[in-house]
């Protein structure tokens, strides 16, 4: 069954958003390693129950944050929100040495990410 495996935190200022989640909840927020265009902060909610996730830019106004659903295969999974009355917002795209991500909306708005693991994942 898919299950919730990351989230991320959209924000207008990234530097503040991961000061204020550090403060708040003491989690461990540091800068990823990703592509240099891209200011992406991992974040480490801690041991125990929960996930951990990601705070960055907000991609456009109105959008809060997504939860990302880990699937075996994204490309399975894209015609059934369409056949639910989802919508693709994000093909399917690489996270290189890491996996594959898309984003879709439900019938009521809400972003659902897709996430599926890859290590050989490329450009």
């Amino acid at each position: 069954m898919p299950r919730i495996v990351h989230f991320e935190i959209y924000a207008d200022d990234v530097d503040r958003a991961s000061k204020f989640y550090a403060d708040l909840f003491g989690w461990e927020i540091n800068k990823w390693d990703g592509p240099p265009q891209m200011d992406y902060r991992l974040v480490n909610s801690g041991d125990g129950p929960g996930i951990d996730g990601g705070i960055t830019g907000r991609p456009h106004e109105g959008v809060a944050g997504v939860n990302y659903v880990h699937v075996d295969a994204i490309d399975e999974y894209l015609p059934k929100v369409q056949a639910g009355g989802g919508r693709i917002l994000q093909p399917k795209i690489p996270i290189p040495g890491i996996g594959y991500i898309a984003i879709c909306q439900g019938t009521e708005g809400n972003p659902i990410g897709l996430f599926q693991s890859d290590e050989s994942a490329s450009y």
